[in-house]
């Protein structure tokens, strides 16, 4: 397999973290009510089975610069997981609820594919540098993931995007739900096939008709849209894995709970393991619509990604797990 051309260190299907845009100032606190109800929270759940599993990569397809190695055995309680990311739909009943505002909204700008810019020449604020397929753009945000000029009307089914670590947090906070651990999305994108290359075994993606939602063609240009889409697909396309989880890898990137260091797997406990302490980047986990074998081979279990908590772009949402 070929790595990725142009893509970085910090790779996430080639999104830049904020700086690379403007000079960014301290964001704004925004305030809200998180008390949490129940039934604030209305995506579907599914429920993972206390094991261990060997958690990293099996498949020789890793990503040096993003430590899946070395391979080691991690248990687990069982837990309740959201069986697909958030939705649009959920996303709004949070804001409606509570007026919070996003990271992108408070900056004033989020980071679009160049391919679903819909905004008007001015809004364009230009390519990021290194990779000159993502442009900030003024105005994006989850409600208008392409730009000024686009909506989410009819996409209420479609996993939120533009949302930051910091959004993720909050909505959490709201719903008395939090994002998962690094080894608690990997657990449950398995499905419960263990050292397997994607959720549902080892066949490629593309294997006796489309599994995932990634890129087909040639990056960054042209997308033959094989499988149906150029951005993101409805959560509950293709189909689910063991554990009933709707594409935990392609479509969109995963905010998890961890902050990211490449070494940590060499420290990493058995039981139930939470990440470094600290850090400067967040993981993100699963892929999204833009990857490709040929660039960005992250839509596989084991692959890992990060950018900071407060960096947006188009291809990147998340899920939740109880508390």
């Amino acid at each position: 397999m070929s790595t990725e051309a142009g893509c970085g260190d910090a790779c996430a299907c080639g999104a830049p973290d904020r700086s690379q845009f403007v000079e960014v100032g301290a964001r704004p606190l925004i305030a809200f009510d998180a008390a949490s109800e129940p039934t604030r929270h209305t995506v579907a759940q599914a429920l993972v089975p206390a094991g261990d599993f060997v958690m990293g990569d099996s498949s020789g397809d890793r990503i040096p610069a993003d430590g899946e190695v070395p391979q080691h055995r991690v248990t687990l309680s069982a837990y309740s997981i959201d069986a697909t990311s958030v939705t649009n739909a959920a996303f709004d009943n949070f804001v409606q609820a509570t007026g919070y505002r996003t990271d992108a909204e408070a900056f004033g700008y989020s980071a679009v594919f160049h391919l679903a810019v819909q905004a008007p020449a001015e809004d364009v604020m230009g390519p990021a540098s290194g990779t000159p397929w993502w442009f900030g753009v003024r105005g994006a945000d989850w409600r208008r993931p392409g730009g000024r000029d686009s909506s989410i009307d009819g996409l209420e089914d479609h996993p939120v995007v533009h949302v930051s670590w910091n959004d993720a947090v909050a909505y959490c906070a709201w719903a008395g739900r939090r994002l998962p651990t690094e080894a608690e999305w990997e657990y449950a994108s398995r499905g419960g096939i263990d050292q397997a290359k994607y959720p549902w075994g080892d066949d490629e993606v593309d294997a006796g008709g489309w599994r995932a939602n990634i890129w087909q063609g040639e990056f960054p240009r042209v997308n033959t849209q094989d499988d149906g889409f150029l951005t993101t697909a409805p959560v509950r396309s293709f189909q689910p894995n063991g554990y009933g989880l709707w594409q935990t890898v392609g479509n969109v990137w995963e905010w998890c709970q961890d902050w990211m260091d490449p070494a940590y797997y060499s420290r990493s406990p058995a039981m139930s393991p939470a990440g470094p302490e600290s850090g400067s980047v967040r993981v993100l986990r699963g892929g999204s619509y833009l990857c490709h074998v040929s660039y960005c081979n992250r839509y596989r279990n084991s692959a890992r990604s990060r950018n900071t908590p407060d960096s947006s772009m188009g291809n990147a949402g998340f899920r939740t797990v109880e508390v």
